[in-house]
């Protein structure tokens, strides 16, 4: 499915819970003098204009990071924070960046980046934004069937897929116990929506569970963006969490219950 083009929701309250953690993990990675891989499954534009058309027309962002950064739920040191002041430094105020420029500004110069992206206009978008990242045109989990294990072996996977192929749901489990056995060390990230009354959501994540005992699940709910949207919250499965990560999820969430 190439229709689903995400600049009608970035900096939604999902984006700011799924980048903020994402942000967190990068920087306790790289806190240490090794290198590491960076693997994105479905990267986007990695860079979008809140003050675009598209996103004004939802203003998701609303609810999601002017809220976020109106109520200083991100300290001024916090990644993602950090990452946002050096995007918007870049390109304008009104510019959001997506997980591959989070990344992109984490990641040190010793770093690999691999990026999928199957849309031919956000693939073209994001390859004047990627910087040294390693760009793939392609299906983001072929890509990452074929990159793993990575060199550096050191690093991390995101895995955010639309969902417009509700195939998905039933093949994320499998897929991802495919790439840990692979790549043992990999941290391995997964955001999914949460939806109301969603048996193909309740069954993935009831098969990552058993799947991966010690996975961290991390979710947060909010109201649906408008009347009749059936998003009513954001979730990330993390396979071999790092050390702190659950405190962090458990501020943010302990946020959005506030």
């Amino acid at each position: 499915m190439l229709s689903y083009q995400h600049i009608y929701h970035a900096g939604n309250a999902a984006d700011f819970h799924k980048h903020a953690l994402l942000a967190w993990m990068l920087d306790y990675l790289t806190a240490k003098p090794k290198p590491l891989s960076y693997i994105e499954t479905h990267a986007g534009r990695g860079l979008y204009d809140l003050g675009a058309a598209e996103a004004r027309k939802t203003a998701e962002a609303d609810a999601g990071i002017r809220r976020a950064e109106a109520q200083g739920w991100l300290a001024p040191d916090h990644p993602l924070a950090q990452a946002l002041q050096a995007i918007r430094a870049r390109y304008g105020a009104e510019a959001y960046a997506g997980s591959p420029l989070i990344a992109r500004h984490v990641l040190r110069d010793g770093d690999s980046m691999h990026l999928a992206e199957l849309h031919p206009a956000e693939h073209a978008a994001l390859a004047e934004v990627a910087g040294r990242a390693t760009l793939h045109r392609q299906d983001g989990f072929a890509m990452a069937r074929a990159m793993t294990p990575p060199t550096p072996r050191r690093g991390l996977m995101l895995v955010d897929p639309s969902y417009e192929v509700k195939a998905d749901y039933a093949a994320i489990p499998g897929f991802l116990r495919d790439i840990a056995r692979k790549w043992n060390v990999g941290i391995l990230a997964l955001w999914y929506p949460i939806l109301r009354d969603d048996k193909l959501q309740t069954e993935m994540i009831k098969a990552l569970c058993d799947s991966f005992p010690e996975g961290l699940r991390a979710e947060v709910g909010f109201p649906p963006a408008k009347p009749g949207h059936g998003m009513v919250g954001s979730g990330m499965f993390v396979v071999n969490p790092p050390w702190g990560l659950a405190g962090e999820a458990d501020r943010i969430a302990a946020l959005f219950r506030r």
